[in-house]
Order: structure tokens, then C-alpha cells, then sequence
């Protein structure tokens, strides 16, 4: 899939000759959380806080550290200040910021790339006498961005201490964030190289495996204390066609350099390696062999018959993953899986050749494809990137099914995307204008902005927005709320559009709505033991003597991988306190976290 990047202008760098150091008071993101307590960690195939309760990621992306301007886009016309203030007030908890390995490696190597098209300006730095008995207030002839310069208030700041920056604003309005490799160099069109290895950079160095995982691991050790960067989205859209062999992106259990799931589950366990809070974001690939001819085999020449290859959109493809799903060292609690899905207005795929409804998109595309990992409850998804053109028609049609999809089931996701120079889908924001007086004046595409916020999260009556920080509520207007807020307050009241509308009562989750689904064709056997009830000491999966957050993780591991995890037997009798007939799953690590958060107030859950 091809997402053009269209340049509307340039603007080189403005900076006032007589601008100030950045003001105090302004959060930096090198600066360690005191509470540091917004991890995230997956069960099944949802996202839990560290109390246990469920999250749900909804948010957007903001491109441009991927491109040669090293800088998110439209920043040359706003501030930034203002712009994440609006953003988290319109109740986008999470943003995904595309970047590349080169601007990382730059970064890591001590010599981060330098930004273009920017503006910042503070000027005069502070209030001064205008020579008639008056006052001229600081910021009167220049006030934007002006925490992207230096000490010397002259000099512009290079990527890296601007991404910083970011952060720190991010983290001021609540906002998470996350990045994704979009591409090995730094190119505006870089998304259309195949794999995450095997381009120069700028400077001449082979972007390698090895460099790849580097980069990411710096990074996420540079953040390991700061909870505002959640976790990492290890390539954008792993592609190309089987036909192409070792220059495409495949998704086997062989070693091969090109193979996405071996590439992807070595960079998880190194990032975890030093991060085990982080989330690690996977997304799939563009072709997996269809098994149509014994034979068939990765590489060879394509058929019209019977192809030996099923398709999909870049980075869409999680068909192999059933056979080889991603299982680091570190187990699955942190793997989230990304698909990457669009409409019609991006290209006319097959199964939009009809009156496609969300059931015709399930059986042609969508669950053998993907939807399976979170029907299954094999593992959380969040669907990278979909939007697209209103149209009025057949791609906002596929826009609303979709968006109903993910609220009736919680899968997570970041719209694409907030700049409004994506050629082939627009964006949310429409324009810019910028004043001294009154700053940055944001418009926004109002008619596709409602259409993607009602799959944002929030309160079901007050229409509160839900942020995933504990303690600083979402936004600046009081138009959101603070995680710790929703479940304290909220979530047992009126609840929350999660799963299509639920309310949290005394650890139930009753669902107000149903979607359609196809279903399963494979099921999972269940280990059985017996014993006596009187040997049974429900929730000590571990049998250390007591019942607590390890058990949970015990039983998420052994549900992840029970051949590397194994449970002994008596822990298996232990483990088993959700009464629903299916042996450890899921829901027991489940019961026993809210049964720790003291949402429930006994196990065994009957």
C-alpha cells in the first residue's frame, strides 16, 4: 500500500536573533515519571494497567521524524504546545509517531540529524522598557515553539532534543505515545522499501539487522524510566510480493534474514531485554503462501491459477502467524500484534467488489487474515493505520464498518493520520494560522474528525475522554479524564464505550452490544488434571505460598507458551479460577488480577 506524502511548502527555520533560553516549568522528557506506573501488559487478547484494569488504546498518527525534515510535520506553522493541547482535548490518548533506523542511529551515535522547517522564536526574552514609560511584554514580537532553542536562544535544537521536548508535552496533556520504524533511511516516500534492513543512509552506512535492533534498544533504554513512551512498532509494513524471494518479507520458522517473525521476536526480546514495561508492536506482511499445490515454495514465479501466494495489505498479514506466532524469551505479555487496514479510496482490493457488509469483510479478508488474534484471544491488536478520504460512499462506508468493529470487540488503534499532507488519504487536521496575539489556530476536518471520534474512549453518558495515565486526566479543557479517575468514578456508573459499551460492576463486564463474527475453525486443547478440593489453594499458580501479580503472569506465560512455561500439576489445579470450563486460559490470569485490584472480592469466579 503506497501513502504519498505530499509537500504543501517549505519553511526553512526561523529563529529570532533575540530569543531566550527555554522558559522553566517545561517538562522534559529525559526527566524520570516519579510514579513511572503506566505500563501496560497483555492477557488474552487485552491490554491491562498495572491495577488490572482494561485499557484501550485509541489514538492517531503524526508523521514527518521518518522524513528529511527529522521533525513532525506542521510545526513550520504551529506551535506545538497548541497542538498536542488540542489534540489530547479531542480525546487522542495515544500517538504514533513514525521515524526511521537512520534518525535513531544519528541519535545513538552521538550526532543527531538536524531539523528543518520549523518555526521558533521568543522575542524579547523578557518584559522590557519601550522608552516611554511603558512595558513591552516578553514573547510581544516572537512566541512560537520557543522551547526548541537553546540556551543561547538563538540556536535551534537538533532532532533528538526536540523529540524530547515533545514528549514532555506529550506527557503534560496525557497524551501516550509510541514510535514505528517506518522505514531503514530517511526518505519521505521511504515506506515503500520492502524490508527493515538493507538501505544506506544518508551517510553512506548499510542499515543492517543488527544496527536495526541497536537503534531500538538505545532507545528504549534511553526511556526505560519514562512511561510516556509506551512501546515500539518494530517496522511499518513489511512487504513485498513471494515471487520477490529474499527481497521480500515473509513470515515462516526458518532463520532466514527476511523472515519478519524471526526478525521480529530476536528485536523483542533485546528491547525487552532492557525495557520488559514496554509494548511491543508487530505488524504482519504482504503475502503468505497459500499451500494452493504441494511444492509450492517461497520465491517461486507466481500462477493466475491457483496462485501459491494470498495477499493482503502491507503489513496486514498475520495468516503465518497461527503456525508461528511471535514468542520471545521474555513470554507474550507485552506482544501486541498491529495489522494495517484501508478502503477502497487506496486501492480497489477484491473484497470490496460487492455490496460488502462487516460480515462479507470478516469471511473474504478480514478474520483469516487478521481478526482471528483478537477473536481467539491469542493476543491484543491494534490496527495501525486505516482512514482514509470522505467520500460520501464507498470508502467512508468501509471506514464506519471498521471503526464498529473495533469498538464492539477493543481492538486498539491509531488513525491515519493527523497531518493533512497523506496524498492518497488526507488527514484530520485542515489548516493552520498562526498569530503572536493569539497563537496557534488549529482547524480540523470536522465531518472525518466525528466519523473516527466515536471510536475514541470515553464515559458512555458525560462523554468524558479516557486517558491512560494515572494521575494527569487527558487534555487541558476538562474534557477528559485520568485512568485512576474512570475506575474510581466512573466505570462502575456509566461505563465506557470499551466493547461496544460496558459497565464495570463488581467485576462484571456486561456488554450492551454484539458484532458479527465468523467463526473459529481451530480450537485449543486444555491440560486436565485431578485432585482434591482440599489440596486446592485457588490463585497460587506458582506455589510460593501466596497469591499475587506473578501468579497472574504465570498463567499468562503458560497460556503463551505451555511447553517453555510449564505449570506443574498442582499449579494447574490452583490456577483454574475462572469457572468456565475450559482449563487455564486467559480469563484466569484475568480473574485473578481483578481479584488483586479487588475488583472482585473471591476466587474461584463461578
Amino acid at each position: 500500500m503506497t501513502k504519498k506524502l505530499v509537500s504543501m511548502f517549505t519553511v526553512t527555520a526561523m529563529v529570532s536573533a533575540s530569543a531566550v533560553s527555554m522558559m522553566s516549568g517545561i517538562c522534559s522528557a529525559n526527566a524520570v515519571d516519579d510514579g513511572n506506573d503506566d505500563w501496560l501488559h497483555a492477557v488474552g487478547s487485552r491490554l491491562y494497567d498495572k491495577d488490572g484494569n482494561e485499557v484501550w488504546l485509541t489514538g492517531a498518527n503524526w508523521f514527518g521524524l521518518n522524513c528529511g525534515e527529522a521533525i513532525p510535520h506542521y510545526l513550520w506553522s504551529a506551535d506545538c504546545d497548541d497542538m498536542l493541547s488540542e489534540v489530547a482535548d479531542r480525546g487522542i490518548n495515544v500517538i504514533r509517531f513514525p521515524i526511521s533506523t537512520e534518525l535513531l542511529m544519528s541519535w545513538m551515535n552521538g550526532t543527531p540529524n538536524p531539523v528543518g522547517s520549523v518555526q521558533a522564536s521568543y522575542d524579547p526574552p523578557v518584559d522590557k522598557d519601550d522608552g516611554n514609560g511603558g512595558v513591552i511584554k516578553a514573547g510581544t514580537y516572537g512566541n512560537i515553539n520557543k522551547d526548541f532553542l537553546q540556551a543561547d536562544g538563538k540556536t535551534l535544537k537538533n532532532s533528538e532534543e526536540i523529540f524530547d521536548v515533545i514528549l514532555g508535552k506529550c506527557k503534560k496533556y496525557g497524551i501516550k505515545a509510541f514510535i514505528d520504524i517506518h522505514s531503514p533511511h530517511t526518505d519521505n516516500s521511504g515506506h515503500n522499501y520492502n524490508l527493515w534492513y538493507g538501505k544506506e543512509t544518508t551517510d553512506g552506512t548499510m542499515v543492517t539487522t543488527d544496527l536495526w535492533i541497536d537503534s531500538l534498544v538505545w532507545i528504549a533504554d534511553k526511556y526505560k524510566n519514562d512511561d510516556t513512551l509506551i512501546g515500539y512498532d518494530l517496522k511499518n509494513e513489511p512487504h513485498g510480493k513471494g515471487q520477490e524471494g529474499d527481497k521480500a518479507a515473509k513470515w515462516d520458522g526458518s532463520t532466514d534474514e527476511n523472515n519478519w517473525a524471526y526478525a521480529a521476536t530476536k528485536c523483542a526480546d533485546a528491547i525487552l531485554d532492557v525495557n520488559p514495561n514496554a509494548l511491543i508492536f508487530i505488524e504482519g506482511v504482504e503475502q503468505s503462501m497459500s499451500g494452493a499445490m504441494a511444492g509450492d515454495y517461497w520465491g517461486m514465479p507466481d500462477r493466475r491459477d491457483n496462485s501459491p501466494y494470498i495477499g493482503a495489505w502491507w503489513g496486514g498479514n498475520f495468516r503465518g502467524a497461527r503456525e508461528y506466532p511471535i514468542k520471545p524469551e521474555h513470554g507474550t505479555s507485552q506482544i501486541v500484534y498491529s495489522p494495517h487496514d484501508y478502503g477502497p479510496s487506496v486501492y480497489a482490493q477484491t473484497w470490496f467488489d460487492k455490496d460488502f457488509t462487516t460480515q462479507t469483510l470478516l469471511d473474504d479478508y478480514w478474520y483469516d487474515t487478521w481478526a482471528y488474534i483478537n477473536a481467539e484471544d491469542i493476543a491484543p491488536e491494534l490496527i495501525g493505520e486505516w482512514g482514509g478520504f470522505m467520500d460520501g460512499a464507498e470508502n467512508q462506508k468501509w471506514m464506519e464498518l471498521l471503526r464498529d468493529y473495533m469498538i464492539d470487540n477493543h481492538i486498539n488503534h491509531t488513525f491515519w493520520c493527523l497531518n493533512t499532507n497523506s496524498g492518497d488519504t488526507g488527514g484530520l487536521w485542515a489548516g493552520f494560522q498562526y498569530s503572536i496575539a493569539s497563537g496557534s489556530k488549529i482547524t480540523w476536518e470536522e465531518d472525518k474528525y466525528a466519523l473516527f471520534e466515536k471510536s475514541l474512549w470515553q464515559t458512555l453518558e458525560t462523554g468524558k475522554y479516557i486517558g491512560l495515565d494515572h494521575q494527569k486526566a487527558l487534555g487541558n479543557n476538562g474534557t477528559g479524564l485520568s485512568l485512576s479517575e474512570f475506575y474510581e468514578s466512573y466505570a462502575s456508573t456509566e461505563g465506557s464505550n470499551l466493547d461496544g459499551g460496558t459497565i464495570v460492576d463488581g467485576g462484571n463486564v456486561k456488554p450492551t452490544a454484539t458484532t458479527a463474527t465468523a467463526k473459529p475453525t481451530e480450537t485449543t486443547s486444555t491440560a486436565t488434571v485431578t485432585s482434591s478440593d482440599s489440596d486446592i489453594v485457588y490463585g497460587d499458580a506458582n506455589l510460593d505460598g501466596s497469591v499475587d501479580i506473578a501468579d497472574a503472569v504465570a498463567i499468562a506465560s503458560y497460556v503463551g507458551d505451555s511447553k517453555k512455561n510449564a505449570l506443574k500439576a498442582q499449579g494447574l489445579l490452583n490456577a483454574d479460577v475462572h469457572g468456565d470450563g475450559n482449563g487455564v486460559n486467559a480469563n484466569d490470569a484475568l480473574a485473578i488480577q481483578q481479584y488483586l485490584a479487588g475488583i472482585i472480592t473471591a476466587i474461584p469466579v463461578k
